[in-house]
């Protein structure tokens, strides 16, 4: 269910964007507007990297094999992380880029009721897809009994929290790209331009550094969050052959996916009975572990 949460979140963010995209482009070339330059690039950015988040959702649901034993979750990382990376290089850089050349060669800003009906529409369907991704962010946030900040930080699928910021920075964008055509109309200064298509950039520089940082967590096998770790304890719950729990690990192999190490220590009569009873402990342990939704595997080590 999550998975076909996300798979709606990433195709509607992408069909809104592509067909954004081609409106900004088309009005880009009429009104010579760098800051709707800055959004055009930003939004064919975002359109290849719902792509990326497409592939990868769909190379995420390959099954275990050999050479990967705990599944393929991590793929959704991977592509996350390239995605962030094409947000700061096509969407933040060029848009910097583009500010920069506007603001040393000045262009006069032609039908500029155009780009601001671009703009209009633009917003209309970026809101459509923000929309979207807050639904599934707050549903997977309700279901975590976590606040929607709460799960941006710890969500362990970047699907939804990638199109939730790329959409929050388009929707501040397009409010940018909009201040500035309306304050060279009644202003006639050609800098509000190119100052809001640098403001863009630093944007969109400052969402793949977020992204890129939360990927990079994920991707070195990131630790599960306070509010998993006391549900975890909660299945383990006390045990009379347990003296104590020396270690208890878990780490992301994949959106809610946990590898589950734990180290424990019998009381001192089970030391002297037989092997077996010992072993059917553990046994019982680590089914009742592995019936927890978010545990992939459990290892369980007996320590003196």
């Amino acid at each position: 269910m999550a998975d076909e949460s996300s798979t709606r979140t990433v195709l509607v963010a992408a069909g809104a964007n592509l067909a954004i995209a081609v409106a900004k482009a088309v009005a880009a070339l009429i009104t010579g507007s760098a800051a709707m330059w800055a959004e055009t690039m930003h939004s064919f950015a975002d359109t290849g990297n719902e792509v990326l988040l497409f592939l990868g959702l769909r190379r995420s649901k390959r099954k275990p094999d050999r050479n990967h034993p705990f599944g393929y979750g991590q793929e959704r990382y991977f592509w996350a992380f390239l995605a962030a990376l094409g947000i700061f290089l096509v969407g933040g850089l060029l848009s910097i880029g583009e500010g920069v050349r506007s603001l040393l060669v000045p262009e006069p800003l032609e039908s500029p009721w155009i780009g601001i009906g671009v703009l209009v529409v633009s917003a209309g369907f970026e809101g459509w897809s923000w929309l979207t991704a807050r639904r599934q962010l707050r549903e997977d946030a309700k279901a975590r009994r976590r606040s929607v900040r709460e799960h941006l930080v710890r969500a362990s699928d970047p699907s939804a929290t990638t199109v939730y910021l790329e959409d929050s920075a388009a929707l501040i964008g397009l409010a940018l790209a909009l201040a500035a055509i309306v304050l060279h109309m009644i202003t006639g200064w050609a800098w509000w331009d190119p100052a809001a298509s640098m403001a863009i950039g630093v944007l969109l520089a400052v969402v793949a550094w977020l992204l890129a940082r939360r990927s990079k967590a994920l991707l070195i096998d990131a630790a599960a969050p306070d509010d998993v770790m006391e549900t975890l304890r909660d299945s383990i719950g006390p045990q009379p052959w347990i003296e104590e729990v020396r270690e208890l690990r878990a780490v992301y192999v994949g959106p809610s996916q946990l590898l589950v190490t734990l180290d424990v220590a019998p009381c001192g009569d089970l030391r002297a009975r037989p092997a077996g009873e010992l072993v059917d402990h553990v046994t019982d342990l680590r089914e009742r572990l592995l019936r927890h939704p978010a545990v992939a595997d459990a290892v369980i080590t007996v320590v003196s």
